[in-house]
């Protein structure tokens, strides 16, 4: 009654058949539902994959990988006060800026065959949960912007190769991945264990980039005057006389 659709038409709905399922009608469902926007959006995204052919749905679709534009970089690395991170809908790291690199230092320090993944990070190695101070939240946050970059794009083999990595490594992602949650990755408050400046509350931002789709800024910051704000300066003076190395990730 409140979606305004037949209990029939809404069971059929509920089972998949989504064939000529109008928006009007998927926003009705969703208002009945009290779906937030991330989860409304995904309703649509998983409508257009059910309305779409067979051969489209299984054809994985091969995707250039994401570049970094000389513009981007340039951009983070006017960020001074600041730790960005250029991050991919895979959660695979781009770019950084210098405080991006020592902020994220214990998941992108060394050198590294392929891209530092923050997924892979907070999943399989140990160090994770020390530096995460919530890392179940930090968890649960991560596999739903995931879930929904693979609403969007359900044909992107970089993407469902990570899954089936992380479903098969790990007990918790694939808990959490079960649980069909999703999220959109906009602005928010996080804790960090720094191993350098101990323990920091910074507030992000997501700045998304529409001339590269699923490509977005995260950036990190301190609230001004507080002991976060120092911390953060002592780790920029760590990243300048340190100088360490971090592989997988542009470092301009």
């Amino acid at each position: 009654m409140l979606a305004g659709v037949s209990v029939d038409y809404y069971i059929r709905i509920e089972r998949g058949n989504l064939a000529g399922v109008s928006g009007s009608v998927l926003d009705g469902v969703a208002a009945a539902l009290q779906l937030d926007d991330a989860e409304r959006a995904h309703l649509h995204d998983l409508t257009r994959l059910a309305n779409a052919s067979a051969p489209a749905r299984s054809r994985p679709r091969q995707l250039p990988a994401p570049e970094v534009r000389p513009q981007v970089v340039r951009i983070i690395d006017a960020m001074t006060g600041a730790a960005a991170l250029v991050v991919s809908e895979c959660r695979d790291v781009l770019a950084a800026n210098a405080l991006g690199r020592a902020l994220f230092s214990p998941a992108i320090a060394g050198p590294q065959e392929r891209p530092a993944n923050l997924a892979r990070f907070t999943f399989l190695d140990p160090a994770a949960r020390e530096f995460f101070a919530n890392w179940e939240q930090a968890a649960r946050l991560l596999v739903g912007n995931l879930r929904t970059a693979d609403g969007r794009s359900p044909c992107d083999p970089g993407l469902s190769l990570l899954v089936e990595e992380l479903c098969a490594s790990s007990e918790d992602f694939s808990r959490l991945w079960a649980a069909h949650d999703v999220w959109r990755h906009r602005n928010g408050m996080k804790t960090f264990l720094h191993p350098v400046a101990g323990d920091m509350e910074l507030a992000y931002e997501v700045l998304e980039l529409p001339a590269d789709p699923g490509v977005v800024i995260i950036v990190y910051t301190a609230e001004p005057d507080t002991a976060n704000a120092e911390k953060m300066e002592r780790l920029a003076l760590w990243a300048a006389d340190d100088q360490p190395a971090f592989g997988g990730v542009q470092d301009r």
